[in-house]
């Protein structure tokens, strides 16, 4: 299975941005998909996440900012990002699990001026 992150760009502080994930084959596999992000000269840390009952959870940083959703007809998951901050910077990475499997996408880079 194949993930192919898009959606990245450079926006200003308060704008914002959709990130979309595309999978090579149907969602319904995975038992959950989610967001990473990692920031220059950090870790990559998690943002978000949707289990394959439509359960979602946040970091507490992009709470009431930040909103994942699935298409299962387009075999696609998204990050609907809304009052970006300058520290919402970074590679975004999605990835999807399936039993004891991850599999990561490619990445795309966000980057928030202030």
């Amino acid at each position: 299975v194949q993930l192919q992150a898009s959606g990245g760009g450079l926006v200003q502080a308060g704008g914002s941005l959709r990130l979309s994930c595309k999978a090579s084959a149907s969602i319904l596999r995975f038992n959950s998909m989610g967001w990473y992000r990692q920031a220059p000269g950090k870790q990559r840390e998690w943002v978000a996440a949707i289990t394959s009952v439509g359960i979602t959870n946040y970091a507490a940083s992009v709470k009431e900012r930040f909103t994942i959703s699935r298409d299962y007809a387009n075999n696609t998951v998204y990050l609907q990002m809304n009052n970006l901050k300058p520290e919402d910077t970074g590679v975004y990475y999605c990835k999807a699990s399936r039993s004891t499997f991850d599999y990561w996408g490619q990445g795309t880079q966000v980057t928030v001026s202030s």
